[in-house]
């Protein structure tokens, strides 16, 4: 597993990786599952690398789009880790109940409707609107749209993971459960 968590780590990173603060949540039953397959994560943790820290979209950017898949896909495990780093991102806790809400929720920003927006396109139909793909384009370009659509992909599939292999939130993210997801419960019928 060393080499699958070095992976997590490009070597041109554009934004700085997270403080390693012991208080900080540690991620051990996302790790616990996969190492399961070592091969599998170190190819996952290169490209998730570049998502998290060579991405050309800014963290903000990011964390509203991962933290929109979360609430897509009811991923509990996913919106608790991330709703840690979206503190790094200067997501405040009523911006993460507005996420919740979606990109008709107010006081967003026409263009940050539109990157919630794209979550929401993506998810659902695997592609984004003309109306969103206008929106976007007028403030990104060409690798930052491609950022936008691999980073909402990356987390729709870890999201479908930890959903399908039933993680649960470790100890040091219950406080960030969200709410309409009782954090002790299995995510898959038994």
């Amino acid at each position: 597993m060393t080499d699958a968590l070095a992976a997590l780590r490009p070597p041109n990173p554009r934004v700085p990786f997270p403080s390693r603060d012991p208080s900080r949540p540690k991620g051990l039953n996302a790790l616990g599952l996969l190492a399961h397959h070592p091969e599998l994560s170190t190819a996952y943790n290169h490209f998730n690398g570049h998502v998290l820290f060579a991405s050309t979209i800014t963290p903000r950017q990011r964390e509203l789009l991962v933290l929109r898949v979360a609430v897509l896909r009811d991923a509990a495990y996913e919106w608790a880790q991330h709703a840690v780093l979206a503190g790094d991102a200067d997501i405040s806790d009523a911006e993460l109940e507005a996420i919740r809400s979606g990109p008709g929720a107010a006081g967003w920003s026409p263009f940050e409707a539109a990157m919630l927006m794209a979550a929401d396109e993506l998810v659902g139909d695997a592609r984004l609107s003309e109306a969103t793909w206008t929106t976007l384009a007028g403030e990104l370009d060409v690798q930052q749209l491609m950022d936008v659509v691999f980073t909402v992909g990356a987390y729709d599939l870890l999201a479908m993971a930890f959903r399908t292999f039933d993680v649960k939130l470790d100890d040091d993210l219950q406080d960030r459960a969200p709410a309409s997801t009782d954090p002790s419960a299995p995510v898959r019928p038994t």
